[in-house]
């Protein structure tokens, strides 16, 4: 494959919350805003592409035995990098992401990507997954958060776009459920007229 198709398959193809339904509880938790969205999608970008990278430098290195929890301490080293960073300068966003950053550490795209794709292949392929996997995870995010936020407060990053109060629903838990529904299957509804 490819570096351009190994780059934009998270994207569409293979996108981890749309197609692949994965990392549920921080996609259905923290995207009550587009910038907690985003917030969290660059954070979990950030720690595929350094988990990628150094678990594709030291693969050969870790025994079969503990490669799983090696792996996991690669990735703690990342988040805690994220989370020191993030407490350092984006406060508000730390604040409200709260909890959902310790936990990338178990997120299962990141140790999946790392298992199913940085241990086997080179540097430079896995860097480029991690960052095409971590983009698209971001980008579901913060379209879900959007449309969350719209529809919820009839604002978008903060800014009120539309007047009123919105639906609460969309706010709450129930509405990223009813929210991430609809966009799988406006996905799926274009997927299937363009193949």
């Amino acid at each position: 494959m490819n570096q351009v198709q190994n780059l934009t398959k998270g994207f569409i193809k293979e996108n981890p919350v749309f197609v692949l339904l994965l990392g549920m509880c921080p996609t259905l938790g923290t995207t009550t805003s587009a910038f907690n969205g985003l917030g969290m999608g660059l954070a979990t970008a950030f720690v595929l592409v350094g988990s990628n990278v150094v678990v594709s430098l030291v693969k050969n290195l870790i025994p079969d035995k503990v490669r799983i929890p090696a792996f996991i301490v690669i990735i703690a080293s990342f988040v805690t990098i994220v989370e020191l960073v993030m407490q350092a300068y984006v406060p508000v966003l730390y604040a409200q992401l709260g909890l959902f950053i310790p936990l990338i550490v178990v997120n299962c795209i990141v140790l999946g990507r790392a298992e199913a794709f940085a241990s086997k292949n080179t540097v430079w392929s896995s860097a480029i997954d991690g960052l095409g996997m971590g983009l698209g995870f971001a980008l579901a995010l913060t379209i879900l958060g959007a449309v969350r936020e719209l529809l919820g407060s009839g604002a978008l990053f903060g800014i009120h776009l539309i007047k009123g109060d919105g639906m609460l629903v969309f706010i709450l838990a129930p509405g990223a459920f009813i929210a991430l529904g609809y966009i799988i299957a406006i996905i799926n509804k274009l997927n299937k007229k363009t193949a």
